[in-house]
This record gives C-alpha cells, sequence and structure tokens, in this order.
C-alpha cells in the first residue's frame, strides 16, 4: 500500500494511507498513530487520525517535515500492529420506544426486512469507530451490516434528540448533543456521547470496538437516571485488549 505525505500549513503534514474508507486503510492509520505516540518523536505535538490519513503536528523550532518523514517512514516499514482495538465497549440501546426509533419502520421497509431483523442486524454488526468529528463526542462507526445500507434521508431533521442511535450508509452512529441531522433513528441510547463531568467528556474514541445491548424502555429509564444523577458506573461498559 503506497502511502503520500501532503503539507497542511507550515506546521503540519498528513501520511494518507489510500483513497477509500475501509478497516484495512484505517487500521493503518491508528496503528500508525499508537507508534508515534510510543516513540516519542522530538518536535511532534499531535497526531490526529481520519479516516484514511494521520496529521502530524509539530513544533517548528524543534524539528521540521524533511526529519520527520525518515522516522516516519521507518516506522511503516518495521511493520504497524494492525487491528488491535484500544477497547471494546458496549453501548445499551432502546429500539422499542417510537419516539426513539422513528425511522425504524421505514427503514425496514426499504430494506425488506421486518422490524424485528432490522434490529438483529444493528445488534449483529461487528462495529469500530474510525474518527470523531462534526461536533464533539460525534463517532462515526462503520462495520453496518450490508443489508442495511442505505443513502442519508433525502430530508434532514431540523432537531435530532440527544443520544439517538442512527444508521446511514454503512455507518452507525450516537448524536452526542440535540443537532440538526440527516441519519435515519433506529432507537436511542440512556447514555452521554459528552458530559463534561467526567475526567474523559468523550466517551468514545478512535480505534474502538462497539456492540450495542438492547434494552427496554424501563432499563432505559433506570440508566437515564443514574447518568443525569453522575452516578452511572461507566467502567462495566469497557473491557480493554
Amino acid at each position: 500500500m503506497s502511502v503520500r505525505y501532503l503539507s497542511c500549513g507550515d506546521t503540519a503534514f498528513s501520511v494518507e494511507f489510500g483513497n477509500e474508507i475501509s478497516p484495512e486503510i484505517n487500521g493503518r492509520v491508528m496503528a500508525l498513530h499508537a507508534a508515534i505516540g510510543q516513540a516519542k518523536i522530538a518536535g511532534v505535538v499531535e497526531t490526529v487520525p481520519s479516516m484514511r490519513a494521520l496529521m502530524v503536528s509539530y513544533d517548528p523550532l524543534v524539528t521540521s517535515r524533511a526529519a520527520l518523514e525518515p522516522e516516519i517512514e521507518a516506522l511503516i516499514a518495521r511493520g504497524l500492529a494492525v487491528g488491535r482495538a484500544s477497547r471494546k465497549v458496549t453501548v445499551p440501546c432502546c429500539y422499542d420506544d417510537r419516539d426513539f426509533a422513528p425511522d425504524l419502520t421505514e427503514v425496514a421497509e426499504r430494506t425488506k426486512k421486518k422490524v424485528e431483523e432490522v434490529i438483529a442486524s444493528h445488534l449483529a454488526s461487528s462495529f469500530k469507530v474510525y474518527v470523531l468529528g462534526f461536533m464533539p463526542g460525534l463517532a462515526y462507526i462503520a462495520g453496518l451490516e450490508p443489508s442495511l445500507y442505505l443513502p442519508r434521508r433525502s430530508q434532514p431533521r431540523v432537531r435530532v434528540p440527544r443520544s439517538s442511535v442512527a444508521i446511514a450508509m454503512d455507518m452507525t452512529t450516537i448524536y452526542p448533543f440535540e443537532s440538526p441531522g440527516g441519519w435515519h433513528l433506529i432507537g436511542r441510547t440512556p447514555l452521554w456521547m459528552f458530559d463534561q463531568r467526567r475526567e474523559q467528556p468523550v466517551f468514545l474514541a478512535p480505534g474502538d470496538s462497539l456492540t450495542f445491548q438492547r434494552i427496554d424502555r424501563k432499563g432505559y429509564d433506570r440508566i437515564a437516571r443514574e447518568v443525569e444523577a453522575g452516578t452511572f458506573d461507566w467502567a462495566k461498559l469497557v473491557k480493554a485488549t
């Protein structure tokens, strides 16, 4: 796989691994992100992963793109540990309330499935968090079961409730705040993807593997109360790998 370097102003450059969105390419991006962090290269300020590239920001008083490229190329040449999820995360989701899942019936009709089959396919999907973007805490999560692929809604909503679980194309996402949105709403989690009261406000991170766990409305309300009160045990949803 060829690697391309592109300047991003005079204090950063992008390391591109391809022109498409795929688990393999994103895996190399995340592996290089981890490798640079472990190498602690002098002058590197931060690395920012995207779907298919890694942006490397540096201090121009300490180093330069010309000096950094060979070091990064050496890391790539030694081999990148691709395919290791940093965490396994379980997200509870309620699909049963009509207000939570206003597009579920339409998704079932358009994919020629029963509603329960749509839910089962979403639960069975092998999801991975690729990147965060659009707003704080919003994760682009790839790996949706192919039979559920649909384009975005032709008419976006002006308001999508916080914590709505939605699908579009080959992805799912969870809205961290009430906002406009054009994805298909099929459920809602009682979790908050962004909560400034937590030590780490953003719950999901690039590289996480993710599964949804079905809960009923009673279970949703119980967890929602704990999240609202700040007493929910977030650690039980995460396993390190």
